[in-house]
């Protein structure tokens, strides 16, 4: 990345960002208004260039060789993700997913009959499946805090329930995928910590939109992809493993060679560090370019992104509010850059379809993936908007115009 400002400092200035730049950097940004940063962030030319460089040493010099080249670098992945949420390079570790991170979370937690996941009805539909497949199998209870009457996860009940249950897991997802709603995941934190209960924070959608620091948020385990607001390759994300976690020797189920030593014919012993919930075999190109995206995200400045993206959000929803026949979902005190809302008069795929003939990029929700949260607003699907930093005001008041026109076709049928 070169002439950009670094959001070092606090002030508007240090704040400012070079949008300019930071668009001449994303080549993407010429064929597409690019809304859909909740599905993959489109990639700058430094972090391709980190991904195609590797697989051609690869097919130059071999798999195995290009790695052992390139061992510096990688170490560098784990070195950038710590700095990005402030922790150590030997509290994370990579994976294939965020789902896979969460998976591997969730199978190192020995849960028995009875033992309680306290969510919220918010929680991310994965997430969700995979507390009801826990328990089919085990018996688990599933207990969801409610909401407050601003669509948020009610923190005065949720802490009743902890007192209450005992609960053996307390998951929060950060940003659902359906919703622009932030939840107050420090306030759980604080009374997780005083309750001395286990913590995972799903940050699929705000690792690379807001500023995260697991201190603060106070979580055991922290999970989150690479591909959506870091802006790096799909198939990569990462598992944010605490201290305590490890102190306390939880490990994955199928804990591999990378995570393990076979001490001898009968027993193994974990490594120390959250490598144990790494697999041996590893996607070095995308694991190499995720490096490279948190690197860039960390140069343009968390804190100046937290500051644009959220803001091109809420100027979008600003303009659809009055659009007739646009309902805008979103709820919640505080926001950040998903962008929900129905249109009348129009089927889901239809609509889309003719979003991205007008060359916007979207993503479509449904009532399967937020079974609570689209009940209680009455609504079957909705379409979602994601800008991000590298996205302009003009797009956004582009993107509104084409939304209003379809609104409008959307009336007449």
């Amino acid at each position: 990345m070169s002439d950009k400002n670094s959001a070092t400092g606090t002030s508007s200035e240090a704040l400012r960002l070079d949008v300019a730049a930071l668009r001449a950097d994303t080549p993407g940004c010429t064929q597409v208004i690019h809304f859909n940063n909740a599905g993959c962030g489109l990639m700058a030319a430094p972090v391709t260039e980190v991904l195609v460089g590797h697989l051609n040493l690869e097919a130059q010099m071999g798999g195995y060789e290009a790695a052992a080249a390139r061992a510096a670098e990688v170490r560098g992945f784990y070195t950038e993700v710590a700095a990005l949420i402030n922790t150590t390079p030997d509290n994370i570790a990579f994976a294939g997913s965020a789902t896979h991170a969460y998976a591997n979370a969730l199978s190192a937690i020995p849960f028995e009959a009875g033992d309680v996941i306290l969510t919220t009805r918010d929680d991310f539909i994965s997430n969700q499946i995979a507390f009801l497949s826990l328990r089919k199998r085990f018996g688990v209870r599933i207990v969801h805090a409610p909401n407050t009457p601003e669509g948020e996860v009610d923190v005065d009940a949720m802490a009743a329930l902890m007192r209450t249950h005992r609960p053996r897991l307390v998951s929060v997802t950060h940003v659902p995928t359906n919703s622009g709603l932030v939840a107050p995941i420090a306030e759980i934190g604080r009374l997780c910590r005083e309750l001395d209960l286990l913590y995972l924070v799903d940050a699929c959608q705000s690792v690379g939109q807001l500023v995260i620091d697991v201190d603060e948020i106070g979580c055991d385990l922290l999970t989150a992809t690479c591909r959506k607001f870091l802006r790096g390759p799909r198939g990569s994300g990462f598992l944010y493993v605490s201290d305590r976690v490890l102190r306390a020797g939880y490990e994955p189920l199928f804990i591999d060679m990378r995570g393990a030593r076979w001490t001898e014919p009968g027993s193994y012993e974990p490594v120390a560090t959250a490598a144990r919930f790494e697999d041996w075999e590893f996607p070095y190109a995308t694991l190499l370019g995720s490096a490279a995206a948190t690197r860039y995200a960390r140069e343009v400045g968390i804190e100046a992104i937290e500051k644009r993206t959220p803001a091109l959000a809420a100027r979008l929803r600003d303009r659809l509010a009055p659009v007739p026949g646009v309902r805008v979902l979103d709820r919640g005190r505080r926001r950040a850059a998903l962008v929900t809302f129905a249109v009348a008069g129009w089927e889901p795929q239809p609509f889309k379809a003719a979003v991205d003939a007008r060359g916007i990029n979207s993503a479509l929700s449904f009532r399967e993936f937020a079974q609570f949260d689209f009940g209680d607003k009455d609504v079957d699907w909705c379409l979602r908007l994601s800008p991000h930093y590298y996205n302009t005001e003009d797009e956004v008041d582009q993107v509104t115009e084409v939304v209003a026109e379809l609104a409008g076709q959307g009336r007449r049928l």
